[in-house]
């Protein structure tokens, strides 16, 4: 994948994920109503491929208003990522084309990685993740909109052991999808299958295109390195 396609891939992804962050905020209060509604008609531009340069850099205000505005960010980690690649793409736009934009587009592919690592190893240090009881508890108690089915599971402690361990070692182990292809592709479907779980499961609706916005750079590094290699 050659690095304009990937900036285009981001671009589009990135496009539906704030339109669908936006959406959900047009009937709250004024004053976020105004600001996702700027977000929205930017979004749908950059999804256009209209003045992507000065779109994205209006993006990036966007955002430094929303930190401002909810105190850091609104919700988690999705936004967090949104305000990643929103940035990311700001300053590949900015940058001089070639070496730099690589530079810029590399360390966004790096951070995905890191993401997932480091959310590995918050769970593996701490002892109710590595009991099972952690996703007991979420299963059981959780505020999410969950099936009286999907609870039950609470009271399957091996299955969630089982599970806890799985999502564990995935993280943990998702740097190695750098080292070929074909990891890559192993990594990055196990990644959005967990991802879409979270969304049947939980209603983690945010994380799905958010997360598939991010994956383009990662699968240009990908390619990067095995040239370099």
């Amino acid at each position: 994948m050659s690095l304009d396609i990937a900036i285009r891939l981001t671009e589009v992804l990135l496009s539906i994920a704030v339109i669908q962050q936006s959406l959900e905020h047009l009937f709250g209060l004024r004053d976020e109503r105004v600001l996702y509604c700027i977000r929205l008609l930017l979004a749908l531009l950059l999804l256009a491929g209209v003045q992507s340069q000065w779109v994205s850099l209006a993006l990036f205000v966007s955002v430094l208003y929303m930190l401002r505005r909810f105190q850091g960010p609104y919700n988690g980690g999705s936004d967090l990522l949104s305000m990643l690649l929103i940035t990311s793409l700001a300053v590949v736009h900015l940058v001089p084309e070639g070496r730099w934009q690589e530079y810029v587009f590399g360390y966004l592919g790096l951070q995905v990685v890191f993401s997932y690592f480091k959310s590995g190893w918050s769970k593996v240090i701490h002892r109710d993740w590595r009991t099972g009881q952690a996703l007991v508890d979420v299963f059981e108690f959780s505020v999410y909109p969950a099936s009286e089915a999907t609870r039950g599971w609470a009271f399957r402690p091996r299955l969630l052991l089982a599970m806890a361990w799985a999502v564990i070692l995935f993280e943990l182990l998702f740097p190695l999808v750098l080292l070929s292809r074909e990891a890559l592709v192993v990594g990055l479907a196990a990644a959005m299958s967990f991802h879409i779980a979270n969304f049947v499961l939980f209603g983690f609706n945010r994380f799905v295109w958010v997360w598939a916005a991010a994956y383009p750079s990662l699968i240009w590094l990908q390619a990067r390195l095995d040239v370099l290699g």
